[in-house]
């Protein structure tokens, strides 16, 4: 799910980078877009945003692939940075922020394919390469999504629903003798098998309206996605998530999916529907190349969906 990439020329000295080193983060790949769009844009780091394509690094091509990129410290964005500032919530929101911001003013000029947070090159010149050899690739990624946006949906089962999955602690028998004292245990263990079964019967039940309401959902939808759930520290909701789906769709059926929506948090008490968009289509789009030899991996665990989730709050 990851692709950070450091811009070093030697992946063992990622660990070891100075604080004037400097590498090139990409946040996306944009088709016929004009780059007077992006003037006066400030991306991660409050860097400038400007644009690469690919037959002229630094220039934007006309009409083709444009990729919109930054100028950021390899102190704070090489592997071994990114591995501790990825686990950090204040700078994992302001990154994906900032990086939603870029992306989102370039799609509403042109059609934009977003590429992972924190996805690092070299140089512009790499850029410019990655642009020549994935083109067909960004191109066909493009195509999909031209006309469409993201629409992200969450549901969260609260007390009411959950109730009966939650067991109250049985009192203890009280002590006895004889035929008494068996006859309590006896009550006592089936008191605990009800609850059980209480409580897998209610958590089947949450399980099915969910299904039943991303089912609906994504009936009206061109592809629809589910994602882990969500950290509730970035949720900030008490309800225990049980959804969390991106769902593609054309621009001219976003009203109609988001009343569906709306009246899936109505059917089911207990059940609440949180909807946001419409987004960048940042949950369809696979388009990060492979490392190359002077690019590594760090496999820390920030993607795509973190840019929506930094800046649902």
């Amino acid at each position: 799910m990851t692709d950070h990439r450091t811009a070093t020329g030697d992946p063992t000295t990622a660990e070891h980078v100075q604080d004037d080193e400097l590498a090139v983060y990409l946040y996306g790949v944009a088709r016929g877009l004009d780059p007077a769009a992006l003037e006066g844009a400030v991306g991660v780091a409050g860097a400038p945003v400007r644009t690469v394509s690919a037959g002229s690094a630094g220039s934007a091509g006309s009409g083709g692939l444009t990729a919109l990129v930054s100028t950021v410290r390899l102190a704070e964005y090489g592997e071994a940075a990114l591995r501790e500032n990825l686990e950090d919530l204040a700078w994992l929101e302001a990154t994906a922020r900032a990086h939603h911001e870029v992306v989102d003013r370039a799609a509403h000029a042109a059609p934009t394919a977003p590429v992972r947070i924190a996805t690092i090159y070299r140089d512009d010149a790499r850029v410019a390469q990655v642009l020549a050899e994935q083109g067909d690739r960004f191109a066909q990624a493009l195509d999909r999504v031209a006309g469409r946006v993201e629409w992200g949906v969450k549901a969260y089962a609260h007390r009411d629903a959950l109730e009966a999955a939650e067991p109250s602690e049985p009192a203890a028998p009280e002590p006895d003798a004889g035929a008494q004292g068996a006859g309590a245990g006896t009550a006592y263990l089936r008191r605990r098998q009800q609850e059980r079964r209480r409580r897998t019967d209610a958590g089947r039940k949450v399980s099915e309206q969910a299904t039943a309401i991303h089912d609906g959902l994504a009936a009206l939808a061109v592809a629809a996605r589910h994602h882990p759930p969500q950290d509730p520290k970035l949720s900030g909701h008490a309800g225990v998530q049980i959804l969390n789906a991106a769902y593609l769709l054309d621009e001219d059926a976003a009203a109609a999916f988001a009343d569906a929506a709306r009246a899936a948090g109505e059917r089911y008490p207990g059940i609440e529907v949180e909807l946001t968009g419409p987004w960048p289509p940042y949950s369809f789009i696979d388009t990060t190349a492979p490392a190359s030899e002077t690019e590594t991996e760090t496999g820390s665990g920030a993607g795509s969906g973190a840019a929506r989730d930094g800046v649902r709050r």
